[in-house]
């Protein structure tokens, strides 16, 4: 948590360049079997997937770009890089070559690098949780994160779920006016249960929206305080519909917060989802000056959020 003010800059992404029906992946009904899920496209909400030929490189290199054009800086400007990926390749053997790899493309030739993976389809907001850290203390004025990932196995898109997509995303977190002030993050985890067995849990997600009311109700003028209930929208992992509804209630948020639309749109992009959601979002319109949203990402055992607060322009 920071006591100076942070901001978040230039959300933007890149989809897999092929965009199928999810009736038209091969063997999609007999995926769902094999997993023990009942094939009901309309309750998990299917829609479009988006493939893509590229390497994780190059969608990184595609989101980063697009991030700094949107946030109007310069490569040379900006401190140190933060690359997330659920499964960075290979070993330390060829890491130096794919940091490199995306260093040059972003024309970042001496920035600071860090690598986030154990989180999961929680790294992009772990990611910018690092991110935060640096700027509020001051070790680095501007950081660049990006999220890339893609499907390896086009047997393993379908999973108990979600139905992944290809793509990458990226922000960038600075201590220089911004589109978004952070106004406070969290995370919780609970050890025993970080196996894919496990679900998703909603005591989790109440111990962060805890935590984050609370540091924003200390920042709040006049003292006033803050609650869930005035977070304007809930910028969510793009999971199957029906599980992320049932868990984002069971943690205390209404319908009416939620954004589902994108479940359908893009399907679920690793941990890019909340990051896609908020640019969507604002490029439709429907962000108000000073309202409050939250991009927040959970898996079996962790859980992260990231509190908004959009700049008036």
């Amino acid at each position: 948590m920071s006591s100076s003010s942070v901001f978040l800059s230039g959300p933007r992404y890149v989809l897999g360049e092929i965009a199928s029906h999810y009736g038209d992946l091969p063997d999609l009904k007999e995926r769902a079997g094999e997993l023990g899920l009942p094939y009901a496209p309309q309750v998990w909400g299917w829609g479009q997937v988006h493939r893509t030929h590229k390497s994780l490189e190059e969608l990184a290199v595609e989101a980063g770009r697009a991030t700094l054009r949107a946030a109007g800086v310069d490569p040379s400007s900006v401190d140190a890089l933060v690359l997330c990926c659920t499964s960075f390749p290979g070993g330390p053997d060829s890491h130096g070559g794919f940091v490199r790899t995306i260093s040059e493309g972003l024309g970042l030739h001496d920035a600071d690098f860090l690598g986030v993976t154990l989180d999961r389809c929680t790294n992009l907001l772990a990611g910018l949780r690092v991110a935060e850290a640096f700027v509020a203390a001051g070790t680095h004025r501007r950081v660049l994160v990006v999220t890339t990932d893609r499907v390896t196995a086009e047997a393993e898109r379908l999973a108990k779920f979600a139905l992944f997509s290809d793509g990458a995303a990226g922000a960038l977190v600075s201590d220089t006016d911004g589109e978004y002030e952070i106004v406070a993050s969290a995370a919780a985890h609970e050890t025993k249960d970080l196996d894919w067995s496990n679900q998703i849990s909603p005591e989790l997600s109440r111990r962060v929206n805890t935590h984050l009311m609370k540091h924003a109700s200390r920042r709040a003028p006049h003292g006033a305080s803050m609650g869930i209930d005035q977070v304007d929208i809930l910028m969510h992992t793009n999971v199957f519909e029906a599980i992320i509804v049932m868990k984002e209630l069971q943690a205390g948020f209404s319908a009416a917060q939620l954004f589902t639309d994108n479940i359908a749109r893009v399907g679920h992009c690793f941990a890019a989802d909340p990051v896609i959601n908020l640019a969507d979002l604002a490029a439709a319109g429907r962000l108000r000056d000073r309202g409050s949203y939250l991009l927040a990402a959970s898996v079996p055992g962790v859980r992260y959020g990231i509190l908004l607060r959009k700049q008036p322009r």
